[in-house]
């Protein structure tokens, strides 16, 4: 093959080392606009998962690494004048000026050639010319720019600021030190990459980049090389006792804004995308150096694999989509963590460390256990739980919503079951409270229950709006205070225009066949193509709907219910009101967010006054719509505010459903950032307890969760329909039989877990793993992969 390289980085030149030595007859050229021994920035980091695949594919190179390398093993997390260390990571880092010229030289070896200092010629004119045109040409890629029809690329300018610098103080681990200034935090990332020297970026929200004054050079234009000397000069002030009095070294040092690059598609025709041009991840969990070594790993073996070249780039695209997409999950969420990191201020510097270690939700504490067994023991025994014992799992600890004592953190999500009749809950429901209740549960929460007929969702939906239906539920709660020591909530609310649908396995959100009723909501919008246009609410519409909620909050008192809950979420008539998307009304009722609030606390206002004032009011949140000009955190951050301010007792925070286009980014725990950013900013300092909710499914995800401070309890759903006793299994499979973790007398006798047949002499060939892309409800959310791929999908990336 006549093979065309734009670009000489790591990622290009690895490539055509790797083509060549796969076949010495390609002709590979590649194009370079620096010299030889240009380079930007200090260092590259490489995770032993890398490593091993370039062993396997070039023993040359990796040996020649090998002889470059600095490695260690340890974190170093300096906050609030503590440092806290830990180990077991496994780290690789080089110099990327010494890792470019052994990557040329490899190049060279093999008949590569590399024409520095030239611009490429056009792209389309390479096409033309060669079978295959590779472009490595970085984040501000002119050929994705030259191709963007084909390739559609998406670029997500961060808010945050950075600047990449070095020094001659060698690190003894990958740091991070985070500190207090009067301006806001600012954080480093540093890590040694020889015995000379570290590189380090300094990381800062653009707010405080511009508190602190370093904005005084933002309309300057530094030329190529040129660093900004100014802000250096402040950065060696803020940062003297991490630098100790080492020199601030830099190499085209300015600041930048972290862009992260998507595209649709890597490959047109015969040119293909690589590396930064294709997609980048934040710093924060790596480098872009590896994935662009890996892309080119990945495209140099398709290539020798397949006989036609589109075979061969569908193949690439195929293989790598699901690795990169896994890697900038986890990379958002770590940058998201960073422009937020300001609301982890006041915390305990411990509980701080392993809020940092686990924030991208690919490390937890099971799997930080396993590195650094100390360190993980002084988290269980310390972080945010002063006074609690190693064996005791965050999950077990008590609990209070208000007055309402918990013998533990683990909530059952509400559920919709569709199996009321007429409103009225039946033996059905008994059986699947009860069993959630006797599972171990903290508290157990009913599904949505409707507060009048025209309030259904469907025909199968519970209601409490009429006294019969009230006695039905009172037999549930009954049962659940007899039989258990978990506590029932239950959730209130009205469909609004998601109503008169049929059940959710006939059709969800689907109108019904016949039967149907009038809908209501703030405007006069259907919730999807398929659905009715609902009545726009009037204010005599509005007092009456007020007014069934009284009344149902009513009933659920006489009921026994220990806690009630208001459902302003989800897409549903209070959450719609809340939403730009369903609410465009012109009136006191519409508009801003003031107004959009107005009805929502009107109606929660009057269930106050009608509930006990010993037992706790609850809101559930749709924290962000994820739609076009819909509500996002920071506005969920003031709805909460206000609903607190309103005597909330907790805020349940999930997300999405308000609209028939929304593009939710599911993963795991993708709803947990919502929660945490809502309870450090907000709740925690009124005393008011936060819920996370949403692809949570394991005991190690809730307790990470818990030690991290980002909620007070845990809401878990399909889990539990999955294995009813899950609470208790989970106390199992810690070893735990505490308290907290108590089994009902009758099925004591179960409460160890019985012994399993090992299987450790062979490992299996294939594995299973879920794909977090395809979402809780999708049926291919899990797939077979070779062992080796399902290692690497589980590792952690970067630290």
């Amino acid at each position: 093959m006549r093979i065309a390289v734009i670009g000489g980085g790591p990622g290009g030149l690895y490539f055509s080392a790797l083509m060549k030595q796969l076949d010495p007859s390609h002709k590979v050229t590649i194009w370079e606009r620096n010299a030889p021994d240009d380079t930007f920035g200090f260092g590259v980091v490489f995770s032993d998962e890398t490593l091993g695949g370039i062993e396997n594919a070039d023993p040359v190179i990796a040996a020649r690494m090998g002889e470059q390398f600095a490695r260690w093993t340890d974190i170093d997390v300096l906050f609030g004048g503590n440092t806290h260390t830990v180990g077991g990571q496994g780290f690789a880092a080089m110099g990327r000026k010494e890792l470019l010229q052994l990557l040329q030289r490899r190049c060279l070896e093999l008949g590569a050639e590399i024409r520095f200092r030239t611009e490429a010629p056009d792209a389309a004119a390479l096409m033309a010319e060669y079978d295959l045109v590779l472009a490595a040409d970085g984040v501000n890629s002119r050929v994705r720019g030259q191709f963007a029809e084909a390739f559609v690329p998406d670029l997500d300018r961060r808010v945050s600021k950075y600047m990449w610098l070095g020094t001659d103080r060698v690190f003894e681990a990958f740091t991070f030190a985070v500190l207090h200034t009067p301006h806001g935090i600012m954080q480093l990332h540093g890590y040694p990459y020889s015995d000379q020297g570290s590189t380090f970026l300094i990381e800062m929200h653009e707010d405080v980049w511009r508190a602190a004054g370093f904005d005084a050079t933002e309309h300057e234009v530094f030329p190529p090389g040129v660093s900004d000397d100014f802000s250096v000069t402040k950065v060696r002030g803020f940062f003297a006792d991490v630098l100790d009095g080492h020199e601030v070294l830099t190499n085209n040092s300015k600041w930048l804004n972290f862009t992260t690059v998507r595209n649709e598609h890597w490959h047109h025709e015969n040119l293909v995308i690589l590396g930064d041009a294709a997609h980048t991840a934040h710093f924060s969990i790596g480098s872009g150096t590896k994935l662009a070594m890996e892309d080119a790993l990945a495209l140099a073996a398709c290539l020798h694999e397949q006989d036609r070249l589109g075979d061969a780039l569908d193949a690439y695209e195929s293989e790598r989509r699901p690795v990169v997409a896994s890697t900038q999950r986890a990379a958002q969420a770590s940058l998201e963590w960073f422009e937020r990191i300001g609301q982890y201020a006041d915390q305990d510097p411990l509980q701080f460390s392993f809020n940092l270690l686990t924030r991208s939700r690919r490390i937890t504490l099971d799997n930080l256990a396993l590195r650094d067994p100390a360190f993980a023991a002084d988290v269980v025994r310390g972080a945010g739980f002063a006074g609690r014992t190693e064996d005791e799992p965050a999950m077990f600890r008590p609990h209070r919503i208000g007055a309402l004592a918990l013998k533990n953190r683990v909530v059952v999500s509400p559920m919709d079951m569709y199996s009321s009749v007429e409103g009225v809950p039946g033996d059905f429901h008994l059986v699947h409270l009860g069993s959630k209740a006797t599972g171990g549960a903290g508290l157990v929460m009913t599904e949505m229950v409707c507060v009048s007929a025209e309030g259904r969702i469907t025909p199968g939906c519970g209601g409490l709006y009429t006294d019969e239906q009230r006695d039905a539920w009172g037999r549930i709660v009954d049962y659940v205070h007899d039989q258990s020591t978990a506590k029932i909530g239950v959730q209130l609310g009205h469909s609004g225009r998601k109503g008169s649908t049929r059940l959710m396995w006939e059709g969800i959100d689907d109108p019904l066949p016949e039967g149907n009723w009038a809908t209501l909501a703030p405007s006069a919008l259907p919730y999807g193509p398929a659905n009715a246009a609902p009545r726009e609410i009037d204010r005599a519409g509005m007092d009456r709907v007020r007014e069934e909620f009284v009344a149902a909050t009513r009933r659920a008192a006489e009921a026994g219910f220990d806690l009630a809950e208001l459902h302003a979420a989800h897409g549903y008539l209070i959450s719609s009101f809340l939403s730009p998307v369903s609410n465009r009304r012109t009136d006191e009722y519409g508009g801003g967010l003031e107004n959009r609030l107005r009805y929502p606390l009107e109606v929660f206002d009057a269930m106050r006054t009608a509930w006990p004032a010993e037992r706790p009011l609850t809101v559930r949140l749709s924290a962000v719509d994820w739609c076009e000009d819909g509500n996002e955190l920071e506005d969920a951050i003031e709805i909460a505010r206000a609903f607190i301010a309103h005597g909330a007792d907790a805020i349940d925070v999930s997300s999405g459903q308000i609209a028939k286009e929304e593009k939710p980014q599911f993963g795991r725990s993708y709803q947990t950032p919502f929660a945490d950013a809502i309870r450090n900013r907000v709740a925690a300092e009124a005393g008011v307890s936060v819920i996370a909710v949403g692809a949570v499914s394991s005991h190690d995800d809730v307790n990470s969760i818990l030690l991290a401070g980002r909620a007070d309890l845990v809401a878990l759903g399909r889990t539990h329909l999955w294995d009813p006793q899950w609470t208790l299994h989970a106390a199992a499979d810690q070893g735990y039989r505490g308290e907290g973790a108590d089994w009902v007398a009758p099925f004591r006798a179960g409460s160890r877990k019985p012994p399993t047949a090992r299987t450790d002499a062979v490992r299996p060939r294939l594995s299973l793993v879920r794909d977090e892309g395809a979402g809780e409800s999708a049926p291919e959310h899990r797939r077979w992969v070779p062992q080796r791929e399902a290692v690497e999908a589980l590792a952690p990336v970067g630290p």
